[in-house]
């Protein structure tokens, strides 16, 4: 008898208090994990799903308590870790070794000819990025790298401390994952967010969930599926892989779900091609528009909209049976997705990274977008357009100024209220950057947070990109492969996590943060810090901009002092943020008004658009399989806390290649050997080696892997059109033996 697999459970809670026993201890971490989530606690530095108002006594997932529990560790990295470890050592630690194995205490300096990081003083830290900024006189030989968990406050400092310098490339991990959605819902609806709202959830009667996989990445998405299938709600996953963790569901914190059976979440599932989606949602389209006209929703596409006739057009122009090719789906299969869709009228659209790191994923959510717009699935309650995204604030962080390509008016309002002339040339997105700092175009590499290395594509050329820059910053918490690659030169500057807490001139510090649905609410840190001394990410921008530009366009130390001043700043320049320090008092925050949530399209027409089908294949040519990137359950992220993945059946391992049954036999492999990954595009061979073959439920032509390690295979050259996001979801890919090679 097959043993039952679902997510949550007594497993995840088995699984946490292991990742206390490693080193956080069961009073602190029982401390840290109250405080999460809470009113007047601090947020969950892990994924960006939004808490409920009435919420529970344990707000949190295991994912959520692995991450908290990492950086709640009681293990430093000091002055006597460095003098031990040499970077060349370090370096040959894997992702899980460097994850775990401590936090980030001291100053760290590395000259080209150092073989070890050298602790340093703050002061003497901060006075070597100052010169190396100085002295930068093309300042758009610069580039500031943001992830997604610093805070407003820090990320808006931020970006006008990198405007004030003079360039506006200011990258980010948007560049690397949801930027797809940015394009495409900005497009479609004038917005490059999605509309609906945690209630929404609980009044939808059917829920799609395409190309993600909630169960590993965002768990506490799992609490809201539930309520809504025990509402009756149909929850459709759209996914190649077939996730045991999204078919059945064990809340960890409800005793009836840990001795009890399972709670269903999925009640369809269809497997369709890697990179089939664009080909699915227009076959529903066309399926819709030939079977079920009369259901369409024609006074708002009257009232709302612009383009249906040349959509509708276009549309049936299309050759429906090659949609079903390219999808992987049967006329069976559409017809019942058409059913749900056009016989019902609260409908919600979400989807991850497997839409939008792929060659047409603004095409696709352009695709997502019409069919909802056709129904009018939007700007009503229980329907609407749902980018679920990953890290804690990456959407705050965009929406305070963190981006490439600002707005004319952003820049306007900067000018208006700081006085200066910020540049308006468009600056470098992640990929850009890249390939700017192979050509020897960048001097400086600044990063505050995240694994640039492992989160971005192309890991050699990556790699050779960040070890031949001049110099290179990094504001971390922990030691990450970036730090051992990144800069001739390098600086390391330790800070504060959102747990602890932030003093400035002995005044207790608040920041705030975006969830994924457009409410900023306060956090709290709650712990002393781990070592006095630590500066704050705030703390740590500010004493470099005035190092490098003294009291211009602000009185930086005055902001560093007082978080007020920056969100009063924050105020200043966008309106929706009026009020800021007395909205922030609410215990649940206060939301961001969406126009396109009620039904305004602030597009250049004033309408929602649609947009005719760009029915393309994406690649051509030989190949055994498509493969898509994925994390393992013991990661979040490119941070792994564990080598097992207990849903998919795998333990103690990373390098693992999910291959189907008949794919298996097709390729006259066997379950357990070990075989090399080998991409090809444009006359490049990229191989990565020695993954163990696994048989896996999923689509016949996909394999999966995870990232970072497979993160070799997807090549710089290879983005999303219009967006530039790597295509780390659709890799051609050969597999051949696995041979020895030097160093494997």
């Amino acid at each position: 008898m097959t043993k039952e697999v679902s997510s949550g459970g007594i497993n995840a809670v088995v699984s946490t208090i292991q990742h206390v026993r490693l080193g956080t201890g069961v009073m602190r971490a029982s401390k840290a994990l109250l405080r999460m989530n809470g009113q007047f606690g601090f947020d969950c530095p892990g994924c960006a799903w939004p808490e409920p108002k009435d919420r529970a006594t344990f707000e949190f997932c295991e994912n959520g308590a692995k991450t908290l529990l990492n950086i709640t560790t009681k293990k430093v990295l000091d002055e006597v870790f460095f003098r031990n470890h040499s970077i060349q050592e370090l370096s040959a630690w894997s992702d899980h070794e460097l994850t775990n194995c401590g936090r980030l205490v001291t100053p760290l300096f590395k000259s080209e000819s150092s073989p070890y990081f050298l602790p340093i003083s703050f002061d003497k830290t901060f006075d070597i990025a100052a010169r190396w900024l100085s002295d930068t006189t093309v300042r758009d030989r610069a580039v500031f790298y943001t992830s997604g968990r610093a805070s407003n406050e820090a990320a808006f400092l931020y970006q006008l401390f990198a405007r004030s310098f003079g360039t506006n490339n200011l990258c980010d991990c948007s560049n690397l994952c949801h930027e797809s959605s940015g394009v495409a819902l900005s497009k479609a609806i004038g917005v490059g967010k999605g509309t609906v709202q945690l209630e929404d959830f609980l009044q939808a009667q059917v829920i799609f969930l395409i190309g993600h996989n909630p169960s590993s990445n965002h768990p506490r998405m799992l609490t809201t599926l539930r309520e809504a299938r025990l509402r009756g709600a149909n929850i459709v996953v759209i996914n190649p892989l077939l996730e045991p963790g999204l078919k059945k569901f064990r809340h960890p914190q409800k005793v009836g779900d840990l001795i009890g059976p399972a709670k269903e979440i999925a009640s369809d599932y269809c497997q369709i091609n890697v990179g089939g989606d664009l080909a699915l949602f227009t076959a529903i389209a066309h399926f819709i528009m030939t079977n079920y006209s009369e259901k369409l929703d024609d006074d708002f596409i009257a009232q709302y909209t612009d383009g249906f006739s040349n959509f509708k057009d276009d549309l049936l122009a299309v050759e429906f049976d090659e949609l079903l090719v390219q999808a992987g789906v049967s006329l069976n299969e559409i017809e019942a997705l058409a059913r749900l869709i056009s016989h019902h009228e609260r409908v919600i659209y979400a989807w991850g990274m497997g839409i939008t790191q792929t060659t047409y994923g603004v095409h696709t959510i352009e695709a997502i977008a019409n069919v909802a717009l056709m129904h009018g699935h939007i700007g009503k309650a229980g329907a609407g357009l749902c980018p679920v995204r990953g890290h804690s604030n990456v959407q705050g962080n965009r929406t305070v100024g963190i981006t490439e390509k600002p707005s004319l008016p952003f820049l306007t309002r900067l000018k208006q209220v700081f006085r200066f002339n910020p540049p308006t040339k468009h600056g470098l997105d992640v990929v850009d950057s890249i390939a700017a700092m192979l050509k020897k175009e960048v001097d400086i590499f600044m990063a505050l947070g995240g694994n640039f290395l492992s989160a971005s594509p192309d890991t050699d050329r990556t790699t050779a990109a960040l070890a031949g820059l001049p110099f290179a910053i990094s504001i971390a918490t922990s030691l990450n492969r970036t730090h051992l690659i990144a800069g001739k030169h390098a600086l390391i500057i330790p800070c504060l996590t959102r747990v602890e807490q932030d003093v400035q001139k002995g005044r207790p510090q608040i920041t705030s943060v975006e969830n994924s649905m457009s409410i900023v609410h306060a956090s709290r840190g709650t712990f002393s810090p781990i070592r006095p001394g630590l500066h704050s990410e705030v703390a740590i921008i500010a004493q470099i901009a005035k190092r490098v530009l003294g009291k211009y366009p602000i009185d930086w130390q005055l902001h560093n002092d007082d978080y007020d001043l920056i969100r009063d700043s924050i105020a200043a320049v966008l309106d929706d943020f009026h009020d800021y320090n007395v909205r922030l008092k609410n215990p649940n925050g206060f939301l961001l008004l969406n126009p396109a949530s009620v039904r305004t399209f602030p597009t250049t027409s004033g309408r929602a658009q649609f947009h005719s089908p760009k029915n393309k294949k994406a690649h051509q040519g030989d190949y055994d399989l498509m493969l898509t990137t994925i994390r393992s359950h013991d990661q979040f992220n490119t941070a792994v806390y564990g080598l097992n993945d207990r849903y998919r059946g795998i333990k103690g391992e990373r390098r693992v290649v999910f291959i189907s049954e008949y794919d298996i036999k097709r390729l006259r492999l066997r379950e357990g050997e070990r075989v090399d990954l080998i991409s090809h595009h444009q006359g490049v061979i990229r191989t990565a080696l020695g993954f163990l073959v696994k048989q896996y439920n999923i689509k016949p032509g996909a394999a999966a892997a995870y990232f970072p390690e497979a993160n070799q295979l997807v090549p710089l050259e290879s983005v999303a059109l219009e967006s530039n996001t790597p295509t780390s979801k659709l890799v051609p890919i050969s597999v051949k033996p696995h041979r020895a090679h030097d160093g494997c």
